[in-house]
C-alpha cells in the first residue's frame, strides 16, 4: 500500500508540474486563456462541484433567474481556470514582467496603517479572483508577511506550490496549528499576518454570522487575536478586471466598528464587519468567488443540512 501511495503521490506531482511548467512558458494571456478552457472542461466534468455552486447561488442570489445563476456558475469555473494560468506565471516571470500584469489600487491605505502600526497588521482576503496574488503580490511590491495556508495533501505538490508562494520572501504557516503562533507573532509586532476567513468553519472554532443573508459558520479567532493584540485588520482583494485585462490588487481601509465593554460582542461585531467586506466585493465580481465550496455546510443547532 505504501508503494502504491508513493506512486500516486509522484504521478499527481508530475502531472501538476507538467501543467504549471508548460503554461509558465507561454505568454500570460495565452496561459490564462488555456486555463479558462481547462475551467470549461472542469465545468462539464465536475458535476458535484457544479451542483454545490448552484445550491450556493440560489441561497446568495434568490432574486436572480435560473439563467443568470447558471451563467455565474460557468463564470466561477472560468475564473478558477484563469487563476491556474496566472499562477503558472508567478514562478516564470521576472519582477518587472509580473508588475505589468497587475494594477494596484489603495496602496496608500497600507502605507498609512504602517506609519501608525509598523508591520503589525492583519491582512485578510476571500477566495475571489486571484486570491494567491493578495499574498504573492504584496511580497512582489516589497511588503513581505506570513500567511496561513491549508497544506496540500500531496507533499510534493505542496513543496512546489510553497516555493512559488514564498518566492519574494513571504512565509507560510499551517493554519491547522497556527493559533499560538499567530498570537506570538502579533505580540512581537515585527511582521504582518494574512489569511482567508471566508470558508466553512467547524462548530468549535466558529460563530454564525450572516453571509449573503444566510447564517454561516465563520472563524472568530481572527477577530479575537486582532482585538487582544490591538492589531488593525485590512481587507485586500484581487479580482480580474476585464476592461484592463489585468488582476487588481485592492487595499481597503482598516475595518472599524463600534466597541463595547464586552469582548465576546466585540469579536462578533468585528467578525461581521470582516464578512461584510468580503460579501461586498463578491457582489462587485459575483462570478469570481469560490462557489464550488460548501460555505454553509455547518449549520446552527437544529437546522437541517443544506447540501
Amino acid at each position: 500500500m505504501a508503494k502504491r501511495g508513493n506512486l500516486r503521490t509522484f504521478l499527481e506531482y508530475s502531472a501538476a508540474r507538467i501543467v504549471l511548467v508548460s503554461l509558465g512558458r507561454l505568454p500570460p494571456s495565452v496561459a490564462m486563456g488555456i486555463g479558462r478552457r481547462v475551467g470549461g472542461i472542469a465545468y462539464v466534468l465536475a458535476r458535484d462541484l457544479r451542483r454545490t455552486a448552484e445550491t450556493n447561488l440560489r441561497l446568495a442570489f434568490p432574486e436572480k433567474s435560473d439563467e443568470e445563476r447558471a451563467e455565474l456558475v460557468r463564470g466561477c469555473f472560468d475564473s478558477l481556470g484563469r487563476l491556474l494560468g496566472f499562477f503558472s506565471q508567478m514562478s516564470s516571470r521576472s519582477e518587472e514582467e509580473l508588475k505589468q500584469l497587475i494594477d494596484v489600487q489603495g496602496w496608500e491605505n497600507l502605507e498609512a496603517a504602517k506609519e501608525v502600526n509598523g508591520h503589525k497588521l492583519l491582512l485578510y482576503t476571500g477566495h475571489l479572483g486571484a486570491w494567491e496574488l493578495t499574498s504573492f503580490g504584496f511580497s512582489l511590491l516589497g511588503h513581505r508577511f506570513i500567511f496561513l495556508v491549508r497544506r496540500i495533501d500531496n507533499p510534493l505538490i505542496e513543496q512546489m506550490v510553497d516555493r512559488v508562494r514564498t518566492r519574494f520572501g513571504n512565509e507560510t504557516l499551517d493554519k491547522l496549528a497556527a493559533g499560538r503562533s499567530m498570537l506570538r507573532i502579533l505580540r512581537q509586532g515585527k511582521t504582518s499576518i494574512g489569511l482567508l476567513p471566508d470558508l466553512n468553519t467547524l462548530d468549535d472554532e466558529a460563530i454564525f454570522v450572516d453571509f449573503f443573508g444566510v447564517p454561516a459558520a465563520t472563524t472568530f479567532l481572527f477577530a479575537k487575536f486582532a482585538l487582544r493584540t490591538n492589531t488593525p485588520v485590512i481587507p485586500v482583494f484581487s479580482p480580474w478586471d476585464e476592461k484592463q485585462g489585468k488582476y487588481l490588487i485592492v487595499v481597503e481601509k482598516p475595518v472599524t466598528f463600534e466597541r463595547t465593554d464586552d469582548e465576546e460582542e466585540n469579536v462578533r461585531r468585528l467578525t461581521i464587519g470582516l464578512t461584510q467586506r468580503i460579501e461586498n466585493h463578491i457582489r462587485l465580481y459575483p462570478s469570481q468567488w469560490l462557489w464550488v465550496h460548501k460555505r454553509w455546510k455547518t449549520r446552527p443547532p437544529g437546522e437541517p443540512g443544506i447540501y
